[in-house]
């Protein structure tokens, strides 16, 4: 079940393939099954239920948009600043501690959670088949790729990490620490520059959420991608890796 080194190393690729293959939803046109958008779909339960009217059911819908593409910035910069956006990035599997402190504490996957979440948002703004294959080829690849992590660290870190694990959940964070700290301070800096994408979903999503034009957000989310592509390059090394 867990992810080959190959898979981990081309994360990003498969994440991209992913995506894209929910925005453009091919079997839509082969099989004729979707007519709008997940966001006008959703919006359309409450308002044909007579809760609300559809144009402040489009509202509830594009503020959760908002909080979930919010979450997994917060999560995954909060993570990132905490690990280094350079091994978060990097190709390969790293790890030569245990990291307890920030989100770690909580739970042994913030950055995974946080993708997840992420995808929520954007899954808003497909076809409803193409939102729900992303959301389940995403979620069954964050799990191979954490599972893929969490037996490299094992393999790597013994004893000390298999603790770690026993007491920290792996994706359900718990409210309260569940380790302590340990005294490993955050790159806020950096974890922004290495999540800059994450920022920018959530300035299309806040930004022009409220013109009601997917394709006008999905524009915004491919901005954010290209800045974050540049900015990558403004990311250092692992040190290992210099």
């Amino acid at each position: 079940m867990k992810a080959s080194a190959l898979e981990f190393r081309l994360r990003y690729l498969i994440h991209a393939v992913v995506y894209v293959l929910g925005f453009v939803a091919p079997w839509n046109r082969w099989l004729h099954l979707d007519t709008v958008r997940t966001w006008q779909w959703l919006a359309s339960w409450p308002a044909r239920a007579g809760w609300m009217s559809f144009s402040a059911s489009t509202d509830v819908v594009l503020a959760l948009g908002v909080v979930f593409a919010l979450a997994g910035a917060v999560l995954r910069t909060w993570g990132a600043a905490y690990l280094s956006p350079g091994v978060v990035q990097d190709a390969s599997m790293r790890g030569d501690r245990v990291v307890a402190a920030g989100p770690y504490r909580h739970m042994r996957n913030p950055l995974y959670l946080g993708t997840f979440l992420h995808t929520f948002a954007l899954a808003l703004l497909m076809l409803p088949s193409g939102a729900l294959f992303t959301i389940v080829a995403i979620g069954l690849v964050q799990l191979r790729l954490m599972l893929a992590e969490e037996a490299f660290l094992q393999a790597k870190l013994g004893e000390p990490y298999r603790a770690y694990c026993a007491a920290v959940p792996r994706i359900v964070p718990s409210l309260r620490a569940r380790v302590p700290e340990s005294g490993a301070r955050p790159s806020w800096g950096l974890g922004f520059l290495g999540e800059i994408y994450m920022w920018g979903v959530v300035l299309s999503f806040a930004a022009l959420g409220w013109r009601y034009n997917a394709l006008l957000i999905i524009q915004g989310v491919l901005v954010s991608l290209g800045v974050s592509l540049v900015a990558r390059a403004f990311v250092p090394k692992p040190a290992e890796a210099v």
